[in-house]
């Protein structure tokens, strides 16, 4: 059991660090700037996290049409 929950927290582990610079090069980018900088100023308030969030449902919904 152990050996599985240790697995477990080194994937998760893993998948953080892959989420961090994920979402630094997303937030580099300069259609994340561009869509920031054109978007509702709330959205600037945001934390980073839920901006680069609100950016990739948007992109997301905005390609499925």
């Amino acid at each position: 059991m152990n050996h599985t929950l240790a697995s477990s927290e080194q994937l998760f582990s893993g998948d953080n660090e892959i989420w961090y610079s994920l979402k630094s090069a997303i937030a580099a980018s300069s259609g994340f700037q561009r869509w920031l900088h054109d978007g509702d100023n709330q959205l600037k308030k945001l934390p980073l996290e839920e901006q680069v969030q609100c950016y990739l449902r948007e992109t997301l919904e905005a390609l499925a049409y």
